[in-house]
C-alpha cells in the first residue's frame, strides 16, 4: 500500500481497507480477479479512504463499518478512473498501462461497471440508508459531470466580457465538483453520518471535503502544465490534448483571447510541437500562478471549516492533509 507519511497514524486501518478492497468475489473468473487486483494495487495515495477514517473519528463509530465505507469510496474512485481512461482513450495512468489499452471497449466498460457494483455493495454493508443515499447521489453527480465534460470538449468558452468570464468560471467549478470534489464531500459527509455526528458537524465535514476536493482538482489541472511527466505518469498537457479547458487555460485565454495555438489544440488536438508551445506559453504567462492562488483559497477555506469540530489528532491530520494537497507534485 502506498500512502503519504502524514497518514502513518492511520496505517493499520488503511491496511484493513486494503484487505477489504482485495477480498475475492468471483473466484470462477481468475482473469477478472487478477486485473481488478492490479487496478486496485496500482492506486494512488488512498487519500479518499483516509478522509473517511478521519472524518469518522470525531465520535465513537463502528470501525468495521467505517472500513467498509472507506473501501467503498476508493472502489468508486477506481471505477471512475477505468471509465475515464476509456472515454479519453488513455493508454497510460500513473506510469502503468491502462485496462483500456489491454481490453476492448466492451470489456473495459463492464469491468468499470463491476467496480461500481462492488463499491455499492461495500456502501450497503454499513447498513445506513442515508450513507447509501449519499453514495447513489454522488454516483449520479459524477456520471452527469462526465457527460457534461464530453459535450463541452473541443469548445472554447466566450470570455469577451465579465459576465462571460464568470459563466465560464462557474461551468469549470461545476465540472470539477462533479469530477472530484463531490466524492471528497461524500467521503467526509458519509463518515460523519455513520459516526452519528451532530448535524452541524456533518455539514462542516461535508464542506471541508468539498472545498478540499476543489483545491485538489485545481492542483491536478496546474500539474498538467508544470508537473514532471515521469512523476505524473502521463504526458504534460494531457487535458489540453483532449480538448478540455482547465483553469490555467481559462486564465491564459482571458489575457490572450486571440491566441490561435490554443484554439487549434483545443479544437483539433494539435501536433506535439504546438502542444508544447502552448504548455510553455501558459506556464510563462502567470496563468498557472493565478490558478494556484485560487487553489490555495479553497484549501484555506477547507481548513477554516474544521474550526467547529473537536480538537485532536483527526482535526490536525485533516488540516495537514489540506496543506499536502497544495504541496504535492502528483
Amino acid at each position: 500500500m502506498k500512502t503519504i507519511p502524514l497518514l502513518e497514524p492511520l496505517a493499520a486501518e488503511l491496511e484493513q481497507v486494503e484487505r477489504k478492497l482485495l477480498e475475492p468475489t468471483h473466484p470462477d473468473y481468475p482473469q477478472l480477479t487478477a486485473v481488478l487486483e492490479s487496478l486496485l494495487l496500482s492506486g494512488g495515495k488512498r487519500l479518499r479512504p483516509a478522509l473517511v477514517l478521519l472524518a469518522g473519528s470525531f465520535y465513537p463509530t463502528d470501525r468495521e463499518k467505517l472500513v467498509s465505507l472507506a473501501a467503498s469510496v476508493e472502489m468508486l474512485h477506481t471505477a471512475t478512473l477505468v471509465h475515464d481512461d476509456l472515454i479519453d482513450g488513455a493508454l497510460v495512468r500513473r506510469g502503468r498501462t491502462t485496462l483500456n489499452a489491454r481490453w476492448n471497449a466492451g470489456a473495459t466498460v463492464l469491468a468499470g461497471d463491476y467496480l461500481f457494483a462492488r463499491a455499492a455493495a461495500l456502501a450497503a454493508a454499513t447498513g445506513n440508508v442515508r450513507v447509501m443515499t449519499i453514495f447513489a447521489e454522488t454516483l449520479m453527480t459524477i456520471c452527469g459531470g462526465e457527460l457534461r465534460q464530453i459535450f463541452d470538449r473541443r469548445e472554447l468558452p466566450r470570455l469577451d466580457d465579465e459576465q462571460a468570464w464568470q459563466s465560464a468560471l462557474d461551468r469549470y467549478d461545476q465540472r470539477i465538483y462533479a469530477k472530484t470534489a463531490s466524492l471528497f464531500a461524500a467521503a467526509t459527509e458519509a463518515a460523519a453520518v455513520l459516526s452519528q455526528a451532530p448535524e452541524a458537524h456533518v455539514v462542516a465535514l461535508r464542506e471541508y471535503g468539498r472545498l478540499l476536493g476543489t483545491g485538489f482538482q485545481i492542483m491536478d489541472d496546474v500539474l498538467d502544465f508544470q508537473g514532471d511527466e515521469q512523476v505524473l505518469g502521463k504526458p504534460v498537457g494531457s487535458d489540453l490534448r483532449e480538448g478540455i479547458v482547465t483553469l490555467p487555460v481559462l486564465y491564459f485565454l482571458r489575457e490572450h483571447p486571440d491566441d490561435e495555438r490554443i484554439a487549434s489544440v483545443v479544437r483539433d488536438g494539435g501536433q506535439d510541437a504546438v502542444v508544447q508551445e502552448v504548455v510553455t506559453a501558459v506556464r510563462e504567462s502567470g496563468a498557472v500562478a493565478r490558478a494556484m492562488d485560487r487553489a490555495r483559497e479553497f484549501i484555506a477555506q477547507s481548513q477554516a471549516a474544521l474550526a467547529v469540530l473537536p480538537e485532536g489528532q483527526a482535526r490536525d491530520l485533516m488540516h495537514a492533509l489540506a496543506d499536502y494537497t497544495i504541496a504535492r507534485d502528483r
